[in-house]
């Protein structure tokens, strides 16, 4: 079995440690979460790591370099999912660090090396993306802690059970790390449209999320169409809008939930809630098609007679990826032939944009077929998977290069 037969063979064994029965849902503190990191720990060790859970329950692994103690270079990427995920969102990155950790474990290089298995990123447990490399980065908020699941557990209760005593002791000094790369499948058509296998991510999109609310008046069916006041067809024209203005603005705009009240079929809508999650290449125009968006929402809501109500669950700036370790991306991209490595920013968001804030980052991106992520049908090449490896130990060396 090849290297990369063998990340694809350790995807599909991760794939097996599901809460559900009809796909793929792995979840932050949960009895899936504990065993996928006990497998990463094995991984790790074969490779000659020291491997150890951290106080977030993020699954570490360490090289050390040409001397113990020295600064780290992290490679890493998350191993939880969405509902209904595919094999290779988050996984691929932390498979493949962990195979360029074995290439490296006879090498003595300036820095040590450590690969992170981050327990969160999707935030599909508690409603807040990035818990896992946000502890890591320092940014831990124990308000979160308060968070509940859909059982009303809350995320302090979740922690205790999973033997955790304080996350925000996850943090990581600044002082001991050199940078921090990230492989990653595209979720998106570009590289395979380009018919390359590799790119170099050169920033993450700013992102908000939104819940929004409309209220009107529940009625029965039977109501004249001049008397109501219908929170679903002011929601409908709402996302209508949202697509519109999104569309022309050029930025990524998806609604993904909604629900009604009292939601009968012979009751007109009373209320109705949806989601936002809204992106740009920049938190400015982000905030610009924002703007746009939200007078939109306001006139709507005064033309059908409904209470508006905006509350923002996420927001997150740009993040721009280091311009240095661009370039060993780049570099490590060159060594397996590709000449000119195409150069393309992330719509996706990433633990990249959490840790960014204690060091460097910079991230590479695999080709994925169709561009489908969050799916069942996600995919990637097993020729794509061993040039990624390639490139990302070519990385790390062009990295090393620079402090001899």
């Amino acid at each position: 079995m090849t290297e990369a037969e063998l990340i694809m063979a350790r995807a599909d064994e991760l794939a097996t440690h599901s809460s559900r029965t009809d796909g793929i849902e792995r979840v932050y503190l949960s009895f899936e979460h504990a065993r996928v990191n006990a497998l990463a720990a094995k991984w790790m060790t074969e490779a000659g790591m020291a491997t150890w859970q951290d106080a977030a329950g993020n699954q570490c692994g360490r090289l050390e370099g040409r001397e113990p103690g020295l600064p780290a270079l992290v490679l890493a990427s998350h191993l939880d999912t969405v509902p209904l995920a595919g094999r290779y969102d988050g996984i691929l990155g932390v498979l493949s660090a962990i195979a360029v950790a074995a290439r490296l474990r006879s090498e003595e290089l300036p820095f040590a090396v450590e690969v992170v298995a981050f327990g969160d990123e999707e935030g599909t447990r508690f409603g807040t993306t990035l818990l896992g490399s946000r502890a890591f980065a320092g940014s831990w908020n124990r308000d979160w802690e308060e968070l509940t699941d859909e059982h009303g557990i809350s995320l302090g209760q979740a922690a205790e059970d999973f033997g955790l005593d304080d996350i925000a002791l996850a943090a990581r000094d600044p002082e001991s790390l050199v940078g921090y790369l990230e492989l990653h499948i595209e979720q998106g058509p570009r590289l395979e449209d380009a018919g390359r296998a590799l790119g170099v991510v050169t920033s993450i999109a700013a992102a908000r999320r939104l819940s929004i609310t409309l209220t009107g008046e529940a009625r029965h069916c039977a109501t004249p169409w001049e008397l109501r006041h219908d929170a679903l067809l002011g929601a409908s024209e709402a996302i209508l809008a949202i697509e519109r203005i999104a569309r022309a603005s050029g930025s990524p705009a998806t609604v993904g939930h909604i629900q009604v009240q009292p939601d009968a079929v012979n009751v007109i809508p009373g209320e109705a809630e949806f989601s936002l999650d809204l992106r740009d290449e920049t938190a400015a125009g982000r905030d610009a098609t924002w703007e746009l968006i939200s007078a939109e929402l306001h006139r709507i809501a005064a033309d059908r007679g409904l209470a508006l109500d905006v509350r923002q669950t996420h927001v997150a700036p740009e993040v721009v990826c280091a311009p240095e370790l661009r370039d060993v991306i780049r570099s490590g991209i060159r060594s397996t032939g590709d000449a000119e490595p195409l150069e393309l920013f992330s719509i996706a968001g990433h633990d990249a944009m959490a840790v960014a804030a204690i060091t460097e980052v910079a991230m590479m991106f695999v080709r994925c077929k169709g561009g489908i992520s969050h799916h069942a049908d996600e995919s990637v090449m097993v020729e794509d998977v061993a040039l990624g490896v390639d490139a990302l130990h070519a990385a790390v060396l062009a990295r090393a290069g620079r402090d001899l």
